[in-house]
């Protein structure tokens, strides 16, 4: 009861200085929308701010992958930078919501892109990668804002539809991303960021185990996504 009175008063203080419609929460079940409704409205009142810090960081992830994007091919640049482009869907996610245009599949892609790649990369980075070779400011920071960009996904039900065919859209780019990153690239090497785990004196190993531990997780995570997309459409559905 006291988090919920602080967070009332949070949401009250960040609606004295910026207005604008918020839609109404439809009480999914937690599984599909976990975070509190004073901290959904708080991020939604927030949207232009947040276009804006997922609009730098995509500036900044497509400078952090300079070196591998200038030893891949044009035609593969899509593929690689898979956090920016997360970052970038729901920038424009929330920006077409504010200006009320309709963007169905864009908005199901930043679900999707957020929850996979915020999820992927602590995992990496904890689990896999370590603290070794990197800056620990860098390091904090990728697990850190990569875990924000799983709390932002969970905005986009309110604004959101998730029809099926918005829903098949994003998997089969997220699916497709999975094949060209780990199974069958389109050119050249394999596309996922380069996992310092796999770097070795003779350069990177893609035979370690490393490689299938992160593909595993991303394979898993894209069929979470396809899950908890399904199962909010039909919340939404219930919810009438």
């Amino acid at each position: 009861m006291a988090t919920a009175g602080v967070g009332a008063r949070v949401e009250e203080l960040v609606a004295r200085y910026v207005g604008g419609y918020t839609p109404p929460s439809e009480r999914l079940s937690r599984y599909v929308a976990p975070l509190p409704e004073w901290l959904e409205n708080v991020g939604l009142r927030l949207a232009w701010p947040i276009v804006l810090v997922n609009l730098a960081g995509t500036v900044f992830g497509f400078w952090y992958y300079r070196f591998q994007l200038a030893d891949t091919a044009l035609v593969a640049w899509p593929v690689v930078p898979d956090s920016p482009m997360a970052t970038l869907f729901i920038a424009l996610s929330l920006a077409a919501w504010r200006l009320d245009l309709r963007a169905g599949p864009l908005h199901v892609l930043a679900f999707f892109g957020c929850i996979k790649l915020g999820a992927w990369t602590p995992y990496v980075q904890l689990v896999l990668n370590g603290p070794g070779g990197i800056a620990a400011w860098l390091y904090w920071f990728l697990v850190l804002s990569h875990a924000a960009m799983v709390v932002q996904a969970f905005l986009v039900h309110r604004y959101a539809r998730f029809t099926v065919g918005s829903v098949a859209v994003a998997a089969l780019w997220y699916g497709f991303n999975d094949v060209v990153d780990y199974f069958w690239p389109v050119v050249g090497d394999f596309h996922h960021t380069v996992l310092r785990a796999e770097v070795t004196p003779l350069g990177v190993d893609h035979g370690l185990v490393a490689h299938d531990y992160a593909a595993a997780c991303a394979v898993v995570l894209t069929f979470c996504c396809i899950f908890l997309a399904l199962a909010t459409r039909v919340e939404k559905l219930r919810a009438g």
